[in-house]
């Protein structure tokens, strides 16, 4: 039985990726084309699931490299449970809990700010640095 092939356009349509889009997947390593006799890319009947995937997993923050790392271990429902995939996982979800305390602090920071300018009187005239007023 001979497997389904589809073009980058017909790949681009059934996914609502970008052609450009998925030619930079390519360059990272995430989508693997066959080129036909005239050179072109054709992907097989599985291309339209490995797109879905890899926008879920930029969607969840995991950079390309990992991205990379974590579709070999792909199935057709989920990963296959191994050291790899876990650590892979774990390193993205570890990254992200230290953006979001990063995040956190920034915004504790910032409404800290706020809380004192809204206990400050309210000043008709808005102060100018001095070394801006001489722009003005």
């Amino acid at each position: 039985m001979r497997e389904v092939t589809v073009l980058i356009g017909e790949l681009s349509q059934r996914t609502g990726v970008p052609a450009r889009l998925l030619r930079y997947y390519e360059e990272q390593g995430l989508l693997v084309p066959h080129r036909d006799s005239n050179g072109y890319r054709t992907y097989d009947d599985s291309a339209p699931a490995t797109v879905t995937r890899i926008r879920d997993l930029l969607e969840a923050g995991l950079p390309t490299r990992a991205i990379r790392e974590l579709l070999p271990c792909a199935t057709d429902t989920g990963y296959q449970h191994c050291a790899h995939s876990r650590k892979v996982v774990a390193d993205g979800l570890s990254h992200l809990e230290s953006q979001i305390e990063d995040l956190t602090r920034r915004r504790t920071l910032l409404a800290r700010h706020r809380e004192s300018l809204l206990a400050s009187p309210v000043n008709p005239e808005p102060a100018i640095h001095p070394e801006l007023a001489a722009d003005a």
